[in-house]
């Protein structure tokens, strides 16, 4: 044992991190392809902003449902089969959603597509809670988070000039198959940490020393899944989670439509313009990552390290309510560029609650229920600034209710959250 503890590390855990970013690249690449084609398929479809709000929130509706179903399957069964056939499942919606030839027909590839992106996030939770330790996990999180911001930083020039040349189909069939792609690789190479062939002894007892619970050497879940709605640190990670959501899903789904219809932009130059919150938001969420992990080893307060991070991010994210009333077009992005990036800064912490606060081996499915209240923002969204644009002609309120959201969110995880420890179930082993 001491000549494989004395072995050089190996650092298959980042590896594994990477894969974990690609699935969340690929889930936003397949999931925001509709809000940079919207305008296209509005007037091919003759679909109005009532209609595509509804549209849009539709995805949300199984994605919301079906995340704690998920993140119990992929707690009982493993992450590896359960990601894999998330991203297998989504990918085929995405491509289908080219065949819709009308609103109902999209409704129905949303949906279909929601339950199979619900299993994302849990999984990546469950993962990360396995391969990583504890003084690590803030910039694990930030980095597979982080691929929201590519998959929508990067889809929007792509497939705007997709759309523009090719019309609006090609992109969902072009996105779908890369999804399928990235789950042989996963199958081919993922293992959980003690049945990785590629991790010496090193890196494992790096990784189990490192944790306060060893989460995956067994299944056993200490209480039923719904016992955690009892606990007001999951309650409070489920509202400040559903505020988060109700404002950055605006970026997701309704600007680029925003900057089009409001902001007078061109479809290409909307594309380039649309890129720039993602693209701050990527460094913010890089840096939120790095600063957590590092309160967290000099104060040894998992609170204090990320409650910097929640409350600090979802402050500076209350520009977007001043966006609306920018006359310039280049303020109006640069209050959307902090607010995106403030909403990034603090998904580098929101992210790593699952894996702080679950008992053992059920930190995908206290991931599923945090999202799954969470998404319900995603539901909500949509539609109350669909409807607001069909009847006032402008999204400033929209922008003014979403800077809400992010002041109240700031509120609740400042006040409402309380210390960020594993939940402790008495007569559970910690092993």
């Amino acid at each position: 044992m001491n000549k494989h503890v004395s072995e050089k590390r190996t650092n298959v855990r980042w590896v594994i991190a990477i894969f974990m970013w690609a699935a969340i690249a690929i889930n936003y690449l397949d999931r925001t392809v509709m809000s940079a084609a919207a305008p296209s398929m509005m007037k091919d479809l003759n679909i109005g902003p009532t209609q595509m709000g509804i549209v849009m929130s539709s995805f949300f509706w199984s994605y919301a449902f079906f995340q704690i179903p998920s993140g119990w399957l992929a707690d009982r069964i493993g992450q590896r089969v359960c990601l894999a056939g998330s991203v297998v499942w989504w990918s085929l919606a995405t491509a289908v959603t080219a065949l819709a030839k009308s609103a109902n027909g999209l409704i129905g590839a949303r949906i279909f597509m929601g339950i199979g992106e619900a299993g994302a996030y849990p999984c990546n939770a469950g993962v990360t809670a396995k391969w990583f330790p504890d003084k690590e996990r803030g910039r694990v999180t930030a980095i597979f988070d982080s691929g929201t911001k590519f998959g929508t930083a990067f889809t929007m020039p792509l497939v705007a000039w997709m759309v523009a040349v090719y019309g609006w189909q090609l992109p969902f069939v072009v996105c779908g198959a890369v999804g399928l792609i990235w789950a042989v690789l996963w199958m081919a190479y993922y293992k959980d940490p003690e049945q990785h062939k590629y991790v010496n002894q090193a890196e494992l007892k790096y990784i189990r020393d490192g944790q306060a619970k060893k989460e995956g050497i067994d299944n056993i879940q200490p209480m039923k899944w719904y016992e955690l709605l009892k606990y007001r640190n999951v309650l409070a990670m489920c509202l400040g989670f559903f505020l988060f959501n109700y404002a950055i899903y605006f970026f997701i789904t309704w600007f680029p439509t925003y900057l089009v219809k409001d902001r007078g932009m061109q479809l290409m130059t909307m594309g380039w313009f649309a890129m720039l919150p993602p693209l701050c938001g990527i460094i913010a969420q890089w840096t939120g990552g790095i600063l957590t992990d590092y309160m967290y080893t000099k104060t040894g307060s998992l609170t204090k390290a990320r409650k910097i991070n929640m409350v600090g991010g979802m402050l500076l994210a209350t520009s977007i309510a001043f966006a609306g009333f920018a006359e310039s077009n280049t303020v109006a992005i640069v209050l959307l560029c902090v607010s995106y990036g403030g909403l990034a800064f603090a998904a580098s912490a929101i992210w790593c609650l699952p894996g702080d606060v679950a008992p053992r081996n059920m930190t995908s499915v206290l991931g599923g229920i945090q999202n799954a209240a969470s998404n319900c923002g995603g539901i909500l969204g949509p539609i109350v600034t669909g409807y607001i644009i069909a009847t006032t002609g402008s999204f400033v309120t929209a922008l003014i209710i979403s800077g809400i959201c992010c002041l109240l969110g700031a509120l609740v995880y400042l006040l409402m959250l309380k210390d960020i420890k594993p939940i402790d179930v008495p007569g559970a082993s910690m092993r």
